[in-house]
């Protein structure tokens, strides 16, 4: 179970992130949406670790976690430490996964020991890595250098990266962003398989609502930092003051099905900044 209490940060006389309290069950993908400048990326910040609360406390299994930074936390659970600007641009695809499989497991490669020993864990460590290269589809650029690769492929690789983590907590935010049509279903089928893995807890932040409708089991909206709606995605969706105050669309409008996972729903045209 992830849980905020009264989590809170301000900037100067701005509080972006105001006494936010909400628990995050296992086998539950909880989306967090809201208008642009709500404060949910500033919410993920928080709980990830990349910014220090003012106020208020971050549980992860009834572990307080917020004393530690973004390296503890990952080793705690929380899969969000490994974004774009981390990856080793100089080094090959296969060999950032390998480096990810690496950092979360024991073993002889730790222990300095003979170069036999050092080798057969660097097999296993290896077959791990493409193995999730595989499950992200890039098994044809495992050879590429990270540096040379599109914005798309970036993407898929950072989520091959928190496969890699094996988290307790996945953390999401617009996962497909700048991505092509064609691009997008890949990202979005490995949530879905994270989804059938009931012992994970997915929080997803997305602009693009017919996203939301069909992977949500459970929509919270931010609006200046404070959480006004909570709750089941049709009626959180449905509830006129979230449309008309928070994403900026008529309720008519949110009930209309859409053409499909990739395309933009009625939120899809605020696609800037969510700090």
């Amino acid at each position: 179970m992830l849980q905020t209490k009264d989590l809170t940060i301000r900037f100067g006389g701005h509080v972006a992130v105001n006494a936010v309290s909400c628990s995050f069950a296992p086998g539950t993908l909880t989306a967090i949406v809201g208008p642009n400048g709500a404060g949910k990326t500033t919410y993920f910040n928080l709980i990830s670790g990349q910014l220090k609360a003012s106020g208020g406390s971050v549980l992860l299994g009834g572990r307080d976690i917020s004393s530690l930074g973004v390296s503890a936390r990952t080793r705690a659970g929380l899969g969000r430490a490994f974004q774009l600007t981390n990856l080793f641009p100089n080094l090959t695809v296969l060999e950032n996964i390998r480096l990810a499989v690496q950092a979360t497991r024991s073993g002889r490669h730790r222990r300095g020991l003979n170069l036999w020993s050092i080798w057969s864990d660097h097999k296993a460590l290896l077959r791990r890595a493409e193995e999730i290269l595989n499950t992200v589809a890039m098994q044809d650029r495992a050879d590429a250098i990270v540096a040379s690769l599109p914005h798309g492929d970036q993407r898929k690789l950072e989520v091959a990266l928190l496969i890699a983590l094996e988290p307790q907590v996945f953390m999401f935010d617009e996962p497909t962003a700048g991505m092509s049509v064609d691009e997008a279903p890949v990202i979005l089928n490995l949530i879905r398989d994270l989804k059938n893995d009931k012992r994970k807890t997915i929080l997803l932040v997305e602009h693009k609502m017919d996203v939301v409708r069909e992977l949500a089991d459970r929509i919270i909206v931010l609006h200046n930092g404070e959480l006004v709606a909570d709750g089941d995605p049709a009626e959180v969706i449905a509830s006129r003051v979230v449309q008309e105050a928070y994403l900026g669309a008529s309720a008519q409008d949110a009930s209309e099905p859409s053409d499909g996972p990739a395309a933009g729903g009625p939120a899809a045209a605020q696609q800037g900044s969510t700090a």
